[in-house]
């Protein structure tokens, strides 16, 4: 199986499976003499754990990253960066009746067209379970980041219909579902529940904003750095749609309302607006980039589904009693929509150093 790694310089590769012995990720490129705050690795992690509120998978894992190489006393030494995290919580007893059906809205159909085999445990490869790969790199990319002083928030802007007021970010903490906007929370919550009660599930929507980033990220033609971000974000497990800036809402809009028009200030070039989402010509402005990402529903609900099995008879899919899913996988995706970005941004910052002499 083969695309397990993302990145040019600051590159990772993941492992593991869902219900196997332990997830893991190799950092390679990471350049020596980096502070890392193991801590902040863990409470990374911690965000995206299952269990952590009623609104997510009640899986308890510790996701506890055990860094077993790359870091000597405290920082980062050029060699690469080798975490593992363990799964404590595994429980592939539970997905052995359904292991020769075809599950609705899941991989386990085109992974057995495209390997032969597929482990049914959970998804193996195909689970969310590889994000917490992800969010402890992204850690130690937000670490090689606050050495130039950028900053990354993702949160929760729509679940369902429900969509929290625009400019909502700073407050994500006080939400069990990291949406900043207290309202709509609230609303969101609801709808949660509701949809729960039903053994349902639904989708939802993540916006990721990046600060401090200098102009001059990404290359033109096929690795704009928009090009870059899309392809991390649509790498996430259930994830249908992106957009950079004002969006697919570009299409309503004139060229007269959507140009960011330019202007001095403080003895700084920048612009009035920022509907680009801080890039020109795939190149980062020197503005804030942001944008969002869209995450389908998960496709685990406990309502019966008709379907096949693996030789084509007729079947009905039902949940185990005991499975534990989401309700809304975009709620644990916020730690991962900021790792993937964190990510990117990193792995373009160490390539614009060899852009000129």
């Amino acid at each position: 199986m083969a695309s397990n790694s993302f990145g040019t310089l600051f590159r990772i590769t993941t492992w593991g499976e869902s219900h196997g012995k332990a997830v893991g990720v190799v950092i390679d490129g990471c350049p020596a003499g980096i502070s890392i705050d193991e801590e902040m690795i863990n409470n990374a992690l911690a965000l995206r754990a299952p269990g952590r509120s009623p609104y997510t998978s009640p899986r308890k894992e510790e996701d506890k990253a055990e860094i077993l190489s790359g870091v000597f006393e405290g920082k980062t030494s050029g060699a690469p960066i080798s975490i593992l995290i363990a799964n404590n919580d595994a429980d592939p007893s539970k997905y052995v009746p359904n292991k020769d059906l075809l599950k609705p809205g899941h991989a386990n159909f085109t992974y057995l067209e495209k390997y032969g085999a597929f482990d049914f445990r959970g998804g193996g490869r195909a689970s969310a379970r590889e994000t917490a790969c992800r969010v402890a790199a992204g850690a130690i990319a937000k670490q090689l980041l606050a050495t130039f002083n950028v900053t990354i928030d993702a949160y929760i802007v729509q679940i369902g219909s429900i969509t929290a007021k625009p400019g909502c970010r700073k407050e994500r903490a006080r939400s069990p579902i990291f949406c900043a906007d207290p309202d709509a929370s609230e609303r969101m919550t609801a709808l949660l529940e509701a949809t729960k009660a039903q053994g349902d599930s639904i989708g939802g929507i993540v916006e990721f904003y990046a600060a401090g980033l200098p102009a001059g990220l990404g290359d033109p033609v096929y690795n704009k750095l928009e090009a870059t971000l899309a392809y991390a974000m649509l790498s996430i497990p259930a994830t249908k749609g992106f957009e950079i800036g004002s969006g697919f809402a570009a299409a309503n809009m004139r060229g007269s309302e959507h140009n960011d028009r330019f202007f001095r200030q403080d003895e700084v070039i920048t612009t009035q607006t920022n509907n680009a989402g801080g890039i020109l010509g795939g190149i980062s402005t020197g503005l804030p980039v942001y944008g969002r990402v869209a995450f389908k529903p998960a496709s685990s609900i406990a309502i019966p589904q008709e379907t096949v099995t693996t030789t084509g008879s007729p079947a009905t899919f039902r949940l185990p009693e005991g499975s534990r899913h989401d309700p809304c996988v975009a709620i644990r995706a916020v730690p991962v929509v900021e790792a993937m970005v964190a990510l990117t941004l990193a792995d373009a910052l160490l390539l614009n150093r060899s852009a000129k002499i």
